[in-house]
């Protein structure tokens, strides 16, 4: 479980960026997060990841707490920003053996891993060449695979499908099902309403650093859509 309890954090100590987050995400949720530019949400991704120390508050990661078991949390999580920074003067398959390597995977296993996803996003065929030479949409997939060759059990994700085609993004949603099944979880926010009220079970909504609303999914949306209770709940006063 991915448990986020009282979170605050403030960049300026005036205005908080997230102001007493509460959430809870269990294995086999895959859980959307919803808010305009500016409401927190890369805040509180990047303080789940480890990235950004918060003021106050707790996140555990299965039990592990990112702040003292800061390395521990990490074995068993794969973040992937909106704008991932890589090395690009590494070939495809280095990059991937980079990672690999860092999260301790054997050889045999990271091998089927890599041979799966990269028939799987088609990019067996451009392994070996430099990332530098790759499109957006390239590096985006080399990037999902490579937090999917540790078999991570918590995935959080900044906008997952932003550069990626229609067949690659169908393919992504395929591999989350599969993940959750396993007994993983994912969050991850999103722009695209759509995508998020036929995905995800359960969604949180922020507004200006606090949760306005989360839960089933079915239950917040009921017989409206969920772009129109973002609407309305963003108008709110």
């Amino acid at each position: 479980m991915l448990k986020i309890t009282n979170v605050s954090k403030s960049y300026d100590k005036v205005k908080k960026a997230i102001n007493e987050i509460n959430l809870e995400i269990c294995p086999g949720d895959i859980y959307g997060f919803i808010g305009h530019n500016g409401a927190g949400k890369t805040t509180l991704l990047k303080s789940i990841a480890g990235i950004l120390s918060f003021d106050s508050g707790e996140i555990t990661i299965f039990d592990k707490s990112i702040v003292k078991d800061n390395l521990e949390a990490k074995k068993i999580m794969a973040y992937i920003p909106d704008n991932p920074d890589i090395y690009e003067m590494l070939s495809g398959i280095q990059y991937l053996d980079f990672i690999a390597d860092a999260y301790g995977v054997d050889l045999e296993k990271r091998r089927n891993l890599i041979n799966k996803y990269a028939k799987m996003f088609e990019m067996d065929l451009v392994l070996n060449n430099p990332i530098n030479s790759y499109s957006h949409g390239m590096k985006q997939k080399i990037v999902i695979m490579s937090a999917l060759i540790h078999s991570p059990k918590v995935m959080l994700l900044d906008e997952p499908f932003v550069g990626l085609d229609p067949k690659a993004s169908y393919l992504l949603k395929e591999v989350f099902h599969e993940l959750v099944a396993q007994g993983s979880l994912i969050f991850f926010s999103t722009h695209v309403l759509e995508v998020a009220e036929k995905l995800c079970n359960k969604v949180a909504i922020i507004k200006n650093g606090k949760i306005v609303a989360n839960g089933l999914t079915e239950e917040i949306v009921k017989d409206n859509s969920l772009e129109n209770i973002f609407l309305e709940l963003l108008n709110e006063s």
